[in-house]
């Protein structure tokens, strides 16, 4: 495993190219969009019509459908712990007296990111189909419980996880919006598949750290990468929880429910893991010491163990009732 020095030299190393990445991979503020680009304008004469619309838009989206939605509005939502989490890795930097590169990087990432709860929570908020309050709670608790994704303050494990993340948000909210735009919303169709454009970006970016580091450190690289595979990537909103619930009790069900309707599944999960081999050539990486050539072997193997995992897996079918939506799907 790479060592705190060497990891540090590594990250300022690449820091000069952190603006390159931001230019290829981030959109400046004027020009990308914003949630008033989708939602009913309050100043229009026209807004309580377009509620109106949007409201009747929504009567056929069914229970799974609403449930995943206020999950992911939840875990969009829940970005402050996020920032403050990536804003303590080594290497960032946020307290230099001159702003590093890497500090930017991660402003400017969450200035993106911000947008997606934000427009999701307006729109659940006009549709009438989720109690808000109940989400409410379930956000702030899920703010107030903070996250361990259990890559500690490691630059290469944490762009191991949001190079996974990324692409698995990516395909949830894609499949939110193909979902929503076959049972006629095109609004909420085009809402999330604009959200799944922003965090295939993202992934975009996190993919070309790990790669860029790979160059300078393959040893440490591969290592971080092995072990975040070896704990599994967990989800950033896997502590989440209704009222009156324990830390996690609702992410099991809320796991049940995105395998149950399609959304994000096993299967998912294994091809993220195969692209990601693929891309940064795991299989081909050679004068690796030892540790690291027993870490690469077993990231090329794993998939396919996966697979055999997968195969065995059940999922209940049964519906669990959540707080936030009632089981027709309305209120």
């Amino acid at each position: 495993m790479a060592t705190k020095n060497i990891r540090l030299e590594v990250m300022q190393a690449i820091e000069p190219k952190v603006q390159d990445y931001m230019d290829s991979f981030l959109i400046p503020v004027e020009d990308i969009w914003q949630p008033s680009d989708f939602l009913p304008d309050p100043q229009g004469d026209k807004f309580l019509d377009e509620v109106e619309q949007l409201r009747e838009e929504s009567k056929e989206l069914g229970y799974d459908f609403w449930v995943t939605m206020v999950a992911d509005t939840i875990t969009e939502e829940a970005l402050p712990t996020y920032e403050s989490w990536l804003m303590d890795v080594e290497g960032i930097n946020q307290h230099a007296e001159e702003e590093t590169g890497w500090a930017k990087w991660v402003r400017a990432w969450t200035a993106e990111e911000n947008r997606h709860g934000d427009v999701l929570n307006k729109y659940l908020y006009l549709s009438g189909r989720v109690n808000m309050r109940e989400m409410e709670v379930s956000t702030q608790h899920l703010l107030a419980d903070g996250f361990d994704i259990g890559t500690d303050r490691d630059p290469y494990k944490n762009f191991v996880y949001t190079s996974f993340q990324e692409l698995a948000t990516n395909i949830s909210h894609k499949r939110v919006g193909q979902m929503a735009k076959k049972k006629g919303n095109a609004l909420l169709g085009k809402m999330c598949t604009i959200i799944a454009g922003d965090e295939m970006r993202h992934h975009l970016a996190y993919r070309e750290f790990v790669k860029t580091i790979l160059e300078h450190d393959p040893n440490g690289m591969i290592m971080a990468f092995a072990h975040m595979m070896k704990m599994k990537i967990v989800m950033p909103a896997h502590f989440l929880r209704e009222s009156g619930g324990t830390i996690g009790t609702a992410f099991e069900n809320f796991s049940n429910c995105a395998q149950r309707l399609g959304v994000y599944t096993s299967q998912d999960y294994i091809e993220i893991l195969q692209k990601l081999n693929t891309y940064w050539d795991i299989e081909n990486l050679r004068s690796l010491n030892d540790e690291a050539e027993k870490a690469r072997d077993y990231l090329v193997k794993l998939p396919a163990r996966l697979e055999r995992i997968a195969e065995r897996m059940k999922f209940p079918e049964d519906q669990y009732q959540f707080k936030w939506v009632e089981a027709n799907g309305t209120l």
